[in-house]
């Protein structure tokens, strides 16, 4: 049963958010309550947050799917749903988050350092959010966004103060459980410690430190060998690192001077950063009496090389308590000359002014069409309820979508895809997918019969000189008339574009349609001086005028 786990692949999926409700209010002597559907809850985040009590990634390696709780829907009476509770993970600190390609995202330094990995979908709205003056009584309303999901690789620097790097076997386990209260496992063979220990020293007045047992290093452990790669990202992380030299050693060829050069060696190639790491060297077993002398032989090759030497015997303890005062004092120094630590910061990087809201690019025979926008509109819309298709149709006409799919030449009944849905596009009469042309044929004005509020109120193109099989035809003017004013171009439906473009009749023009349509097109030129002077009359008098007395 593993005791000490350093990476884990955590699942980690936000909450889903909450759906909203589509609800018309309902009350005696109140047939026209209107709707009062509440908008949907925001999904909780899945958030990493640094604990100085957790020292492992264990929870994660027999937990590594986690999950926050999602929004509550809404309900009627304008009653908007409960958020999803955040979930929050506590980690070690030094804990750095890649992505599975190893894309680091970020290295978690400092107690109460957190990040959110993993973001709750918002609320849908409810049909009283969605209502307008168009609009006023929405039979539909949006979803809840899906959370996110993100498999996210943990990887623990341990964060101490001192690391014990040497040759297997050298004795650091042992050093360890001398200068600390740690209880690693101490064996006579190779290898035996297969997982970072950590203690907790403490000597003199000076405050304690912490230790870090680094399993053994051979040639060749920057490149993979032995376990060296997999535990020397441990050492990153040290203010202070500890050579044991095994001064007792029977393997032909080893002596401290080469065990030292090898373990400098393979430092190098991992990191360079650890090449101006301060640096001790610990002599031990010196209880044995050939190793005590070649201790002394080495002492001064050492000291040359500018380094501090302590002899030390675990077995014994002795030289251990001056090693632990050096290694404390050492350590305080190192902790007053370095900058204050503080919590991770988190960059913000907020979006570009000049950024567009959507792309559209060929995708093959079809196009694609990318953006936050579009797609979160495309999650939220519920594409069994034809109203609500046909509000995503004029939140995308409003977007720009119709104009640049247009623009790029595309055809009606091409395929768009819109994150996870495909579908033919069929470009509305009143959009931009014309590229503001007019549906006139033959001298005739079309006019659009679908109403602003309509489901499915998008209609295929027609193209100039065609006419629409739905659309009435206006009886052609008569020579010698005054011409109609043609009806400018609508804009997407339910936008203020209709309102300012449409044409509002005085009484004496009503009045006078309204006589052409009942004596014809013959008396019509007639009849239009007639209406006009008996609307002049009208306005004059103030009292209805009858033409046709």
């Amino acid at each position: 049963m593993p005791t000490f786990v350093d990476r884990v692949v955590l699942h980690a999926a936000a909450g889903d958010g909450g759906h909203g409700c589509a609800s018309i209010h309902r009350e005696k002597f109140k047939p026209l309550g209107g709707p009062d559907g509440g908008d949907g809850g925001r999904g909780g985040d899945v958030r990493l947050v640094v604990d100085p009590s957790v020292t492992t990634l264990l929870d994660f390696h027999f937990h590594p799917h986690q999950r926050a709780s999602r929004g509550r829907p809404g309900q009627g009476s304008n009653r908007s749903g409960a958020d999803g509770e955040d979930l929050i993970l506590p980690v070690p600190d030094g804990t750095v988050v890649l992505t599975g390609d190893g894309e680091q995202l970020i290295d978690l330094v400092g107690a109460g350092s957190a990040f959110v990995l993993a973001r709750g979908g918002r609320g849908g709205r409810g049909n009283a959010a969605l209502a307008s003056a168009r609009r006023k009584a929405p039979g539909f309303a949006e979803l809840g966004e899906p959370g996110e999901l993100l498999d996210a690789v943990l990887e623990l620097k341990t964060v101490a103060d001192v690391a014990l790097v040497g040759f297997p076997s050298a004795g650091k386990s042992s050093l360890v459980s001398v200068l600390s209260a740690a209880k690693p496992k101490i064996a006579d063979y190779p290898f035996t410690t297969l997982v970072p220990n950590l203690g907790v020293a403490q000597a003199g007045d000076h405050p304690p430190y912490t230790v870090a047992d680094v399993p053994g290093l051979i040639p060749g452990a920057s490149e993979g060998r032995g376990l060296g790669l997999e535990f020397l990202r441990h050492i990153e992380r040290c203010s202070l690192i500890v050579h044991v030299l095994d001064c007792a050693t029977l393997e032909p060829g080893r002596d401290p001077l080469s065990d030292l050069d090898v373990i400098e060696a393979e430092l190098a190639a991992y990191s360079a950063d650890l090449s101006d790491r301060p640096r001790l060297v610990v002599l031990n077993k010196i209880d044995v009496p050939d190793a005590a002398d070649l201790a002394d032989l080495v002492t001064a090759d050492l000291r040359a090389r500018g380094l501090d030497v302590f002899a030390v015997s675990s077995a014994t303890r002795r030289g251990v308590h001056a090693l632990s005062l050096a290694l404390a004092e050492r350590v305080a120094a190192l902790r007053a000359a370095a900058p204050s630590r503080s919590a991770t910061r988190v960059v913000l990087r907020p979006r570009a002014v000049n950024e567009p809201d959507f792309t559209v690019t060929s995708l093959g025979d079809g196009f694609l069409i990318t953006g936050a926008k579009p797609q979160r509109w495309v999650r939220q819309t519920d594409f069994t309820n034809d109203e609500a298709i046909g509000f995503l149709a004029d939140r995308l006409a409003r977007l720009g979508v119709e104009k640049e799919l247009a623009r790029l030449g595309a055809t009606a009944g091409v395929e768009v895809t819109i994150g996870d849905v495909t579908f033919d596009w069929e470009p509305t009469l009143s959009g931009g997918g014309l590229g503001g042309v007019g549906l006139v044929g033959g001298g005739n004005a079309a006019e659009d019969r679908l109403g602003v509020d309509e489901p499915g109120a998008g209609a295929q193109a027609v193209a100039v000189g065609e006419r629409h099989p739905d659309v009435p035809t206006v009886p052609p003017r008569p020579a010698g008339r005054a011409a109609a004013p043609v009806a400018a171009s609508l804009g997407p439906r339910g936008s203020d574009d209709r309102l300012s473009s449409s044409v509002r009749l005085t009484r004496a023009e009503r009045m006078a349609r309204a006589r052409r349509a009942r004596l014809g097109d013959a008396d019509a030129v007639g009849a239009d001086a007639v209406g006009a002077d008996a609307a002049g009359a009208d306005a004059r008098t103030g009292g209805a005028v009858d033409a046709d007395a």
